[in-house]
């Protein structure tokens, strides 16, 4: 993959730009190997890594708006400036290699709608200016969840009257926009958004589907960006757990999933094993943003399981008892980089748990928390390579009892 940006200096947001591919999918698995030496052994079961496609994979783009409302530039801050000293000149990455099909012609529509509604970008430096960002998701069904990053409500009547305009123009682009909304985000501090989301167009939800599992998608809630290598990772925890059920001749009845986001684990354990699922006769999740439990609650509305998959909002750290007192068979974790923490290792080690799925994208603290998880041992493996060009790396671990 060659991209102009990267090699102008313009941008670094992939690292390894121009090595191989074979040779970035290589490295990853021998540092994620390396790092889980002492968790693995001889008996450990690795799965070849799964790989990406080297460009067109992300489904998200967090374009920093630049410029001037006539002329907005999309991107990314120009990182050859000290942060403290930056002028808030930006790179437009509009043409970026990196998403998915489609979405770049969209940005142009976006930059459209900035225009018509006379949205002044945000001066980093000067801190004036209305238009901090613009956060744009693509569904595998091609439509968008398209959100504007205000630092206040004062031009929200100025954009208002654009959004059918906008709305028109994807769709004749084959990208319609199933949702638009205003994110209200007034303080000056290093995030992509506030904490106030105001509707403007659409649904409430984008339609996720991976698998012929219609997930939903709420504005602030989470989704890998990698639609291919997620679908996978899903379909591969399923398979592990079934197989590993099967194999051991114990059953799984009951399957936690913390960290749950959506709910993309806890639908596809809950599945039939005859449709690629676990099988398990209930599954519970657990996460702490309420918007992401809500859109799991109406994906399991939608697809008629909602009497057997459950959501509850709460901290995972500190979980490992179901509001009814029950314990699970099967534990799902996908935490951020931090990891599971000390005390729910020390809570699973403690559980007599049969199973646990372990989903993480940084192998150090995945390697810290199994440390403290003895009664574990790894029995499989897999790399996926959910973020091409850099040196990170998904890893899937199916732990049992030793």
């Amino acid at each position: 993959m060659h991209c102009p940006h990267f090699d102008a200096g313009e941008c670094r947001s992939c690292p390894l730009m121009g090595v191989p591919y074979g040779v970035q999918l290589a490295d990853k698995e021998a540092a994620v190997r390396a790092r889980l030496a002492e968790a693995t052994d001889a008996r450990t079961h690795w799965d070849a890594p799964a790989a990406s496609a080297e460009s067109g994979f992300r489904n998200k783009a967090k374009l920093v708006v630049t410029g001037t409302a006539a002329a907005p530039r999309l991107g990314i801050l120009d990182p050859r400036q000290h942060p403290r000293h930056h002028d808030g000149t930006g790179v437009d990455l509009r043409d970026c290699g990196l998403y998915e099909d489609g979405m770049k012609a969209a940005f142009h529509a976006i930059a459209g709608a900035v225009t018509a509604a006379g949205l002044e970008p945000y001066d980093v430096a000067a801190r004036t200016g209305e238009l901090k960002n613009v956060i744009v998701t693509r569904s595998p069904d091609r439509e968008l969840m398209v959100r504007f990053v205000l630092c206040s409500a004062d031009r929200l009547e100025a954009l208002r009257p654009e959004v059918p305009a906008l709305r028109e123009a994807l769709a004749a682009l084959g990208t319609p926009a199933a949702v638009v909304t205003a994110n209200l985000h007034p303080e000056h501090v290093a995030l992509p958004e506030g904490p106030e989301e105001v509707h403007l167009a659409g649904d409430a939800t984008l339609r996720m589907e991976l698998n012929g599992i219609g997930l939903r998608l709420r504005p602030q809630g989470f989704f890998q960006t990698n639609t291919d290598i997620t679908r996978r990772l899903y379909a591969t925890a399923a398979a592990w757990l079934a197989d590993a059920a099967a194999e051991g001749g114990t059953p799984v009845e009951r399957a936690w999933d913390l960290y749950c986001g959506v709910g993309g684990f806890a639908f596809h354990l809950a599945r039939p094993v005859a449709e690629g699922g676990a099988g398990v006769a209930e599954a519970w999740g657990l996460e702490v943003s309420a918007e992401a439990i809500e859109a799991a609650r109406e994906a399991a509305a939608e697809l008629g399981v909602a009497d057997r998959v459950r959501f509850t909002a709460g901290d995972a750290t500190t979980a490992l008892a179901a509001p009814d007192g029950t314990r699970p068979d099967a534990v799902v974790v996908n935490p951020p980089r931090r990891g599971i923490g000390a005390e729910l290792a020390g809570r699973l080690e403690e559980s007599g748990v049969p199973f646990v799925l372990y989903s993480s994208c940084n192998a150090a603290t995945l390697a810290t928390d199994l440390t403290a998880m003895p009664s574990y041992r790894v029995a499989r493996a897999q790399v996926f390579d959910m973020f091409p060009q850099t040196g990170h790396a998904e890893t899937l671990v199916l732990l049992t009892r030793r």
